[in-house]
């Protein structure tokens, strides 16, 4: 008889550590799940994450205006920022960002006052792929200073260095420079965007600091 009480006495004691492993490992799980989430950042916590938020924030902005106003390339367009938000998304996660988190920069609430009357305007009076005629960007003298206080971010696209803004026409020369690390890159506009200047990947790792995907504190002059 005390030979059947030991051995149930050890198999309850294996049931009693099978029942203990569970439960540690599944605290352990549900750690790593906490710190894998806790490790997230956003634009709030990380410049990275805030400079990625705003290109995709300016690319849906634009998408949005060429839905809102269509013209015979608005499709190819629309194709091509779509492709550049899928790949701001790629760099989100491997930054250690919010996937698809977006926001505007600053450049929005910076719009002059005068832009407002082109809603009065035909809509055909101003196609969706050139700069607004009326913008004082556009009108800038050459090497006079432009978009004072904007922060400059990238538009995720491809190619040679390049540029695409909202205030200037195609063909523009622009001079952007990193006042953080004093380095500058001189591009021409080529397309157009929702901001007063989004440099592309090639233009931005010419002025970027490294890990840095906003650049806060930049001068932009009109050179050509």
């Amino acid at each position: 008889m005390s030979r059947r009480r030991r051995t149930l006495s050890t198999k309850k004691k294996i049931a009693l550590l099978v029942s203990a492993a569970t439960v540690a490992g599944g605290g352990a799980f549900a750690l790593a799940a906490t710190s894998n989430a806790a490790s997230v950042q956003t634009a709030q916590t990380s410049v990275a994450c805030q400079g990625l938020a705003t290109a995709l924030g300016n690319n849906q902005s634009f998408i949005a205006d060429q839905k809102a106003h269509p013209d015979s390339q608005s499709a190819a367009r629309i194709a091509n920022r779509e492709a550049v938000i899928a790949q701001i998304k790629v760099q989100q996660q491997a930054s250690g960002c919010a996937v698809g988190e977006s926001a505007q920069g600053s450049q929005t609430a910076q719009q002059p006052a005068q832009s407002a009357p082109a809603k009065t305007a035909p809509a055909a009076s101003a196609p969706a792929q050139t700069a607004p005629a009326n913008n004082a960007g556009g009108a800038a003298a050459t090497g006079q200073q432009v978009c004072t206080g904007s922060t400059v971010t990238l538009s995720g696209e491809a190619g040679a260095p390049a540029a695409s803004s909202n205030q200037f026409p195609a063909g523009t020369k622009l001079k952007v420079t990193n006042l953080d690390n004093n380095k500058s890159t001189t591009v021409q506009v080529t397309s157009v965007s929702g901001s007063c200047v989004l440099l592309n990947n090639a233009a931005f790792e010419q002025v970027r600091e490294p890990g840095k995907f906003l650049i806060r504190k930049a001068r932009i002059e009109k050179v050509g």
